[in-house]
């Protein structure tokens, strides 16, 4: 909307071209999202439901009772900030339905716990088709990997499927990950801000793309923009997360934000970024799922003396206290994630 203003008045006054700079969106965005977030949480985090508690999980008696659920109340706050800050023709608008979606899947999960696993793979899996489609549409995707100078060009038929997978795994892997006080949400923001500084800076500027001979992403500060105000939400949320926290965004706030660093992912063309901006996500939760899988399906037991997610092992094998699990989780991912990324674009 206010780069709409700029374009239909800044001709009448000219201090409103600067609504025109993708930079001043991203930065007054993140800003207006996380004091609207510290604000209005605590107005309405008493109609959430109440944390009942997970079964085998560590020191689960110490979340219930607590609101869960605040994810409802600050992506609601991220979608009216999308269409305030991110310009009308923009084509990652296109996805906020399918946020909302997610969103409203893990709420209902968070208040009846109503769904099996199978049930909310297969939510997962039509959302990330969706999202898939949305970004890439029949026009196929141009893919770029490390030690493979040439791009490589996909069909929409062969896209679609990979992109929807990169997605259906982040959704469950930072699904999976939820369960200690601030570490979901500063590892999934701080990838959210990796993902969105390289969409702005490197895949969105078309100087930089090309002198690292990757593709570039027009729509790369679009992405930014979007980015900076999730962080912003969740900056507003972690206030009231931090150890000991009083609220959970429970699985309304981690699916929506699975599937937002997954569509990022995708709008970088590199789907190996999951794996190099949320290192620690997928180590923690998806070798969860992938020991289930492998147990359930294929009958071999594997890591049967760790426990999964990885938080859990190190609260109950280690005796590390919720505060250590953040912050060596944190310094983990921001150290593996700057090494990598930067190897990644320098390595073509």
């Amino acid at each position: 909307m206010l780069s709409w203003i700029a374009v239909t008045f800044g001709h009448v006054w000219g201090p409103l071209r600067l609504l025109n700079s993708f930079f001043f969106l991203a930065a007054v965005g993140y800003a207006f999202a996380a004091a609207a977030t510290f604000v209005m949480l605590p107005r309405f985090w008493d109609q959430l439901a109440r944390d009942r508690g997970r079964a085998f999980a560590v020191n689960a008696d110490q979340s219930v009772g607590k609101p869960v659920g605040a994810g409802l109340i600050f992506v609601a706050i991220f979608c009216v900030a999308a269409v305030i800050f991110v310009p009308f023709d923009a084509a990652c608008l296109r996805v906020l339905p399918l946020i909302a979606a997610a969103t409203l899947v893990g709420y209902l999960d968070d208040r009846r716990g109503g769904f099996n696993e199978y049930q909310l793979a297969v939510m997962d899996a039509a959302i990330a088709v969706g999202a898939s489609i949305a970004i890439i549409g029949v026009h196929g995707w141009v893919m770029w990997l490390p030690g493979w100078k040439a791009a490589i060009p996909l069909s929409s038929w062969l896209a679609i499927p990979l992109a929807s997978g990169v997605i259906w795994l982040s959704i469950n892997a930072t699904n999976c990950s939820d369960g200690v006080d601030g570490v979901s949400g500063s590892l999934t923001g701080t990838a959210i801000m990796i993902l969105g500084g390289l969409l702005y800076a490197v895949i969105g500027n078309g100087v930089v793309a090309s002198h690292l001979s990757i593709p570039t992403n027009p729509q790369g500060a679009d992405w930014a923009i979007l980015a900076f105000l999730m962080v912003g939400v969740v900056s507003g949320y972690l206030w009231y997360n931090a150890p000991p926290s009083v609220v959970l965004m429970g699985d309304a706030g981690s699916r929506p934000l699975g599937l937002l660093i997954g569509m990022l992912v995708v709008a970088t063309g590199n789907p190996l970024f999951l794996l190099l901006v949320g290192s620690v996500i997928v180590l923690n939760g998806a070798t969860g799922l992938a020991k289930v899988a492998i147990t359930r399906f294929l009958k071999i037991r594997v890591l049967s003396k760790i426990r999964f997610p990885l938080h859990d092992h190190f609260r109950k094998e280690l005796g590390w206290s919720n505060s250590q699990v953040l912050v060596r989780f944190l310094l983990l991912h921001l150290g593996v994630s700057a090494l990598l990324v930067i190897l990644v674009l320098k390595i073509r």
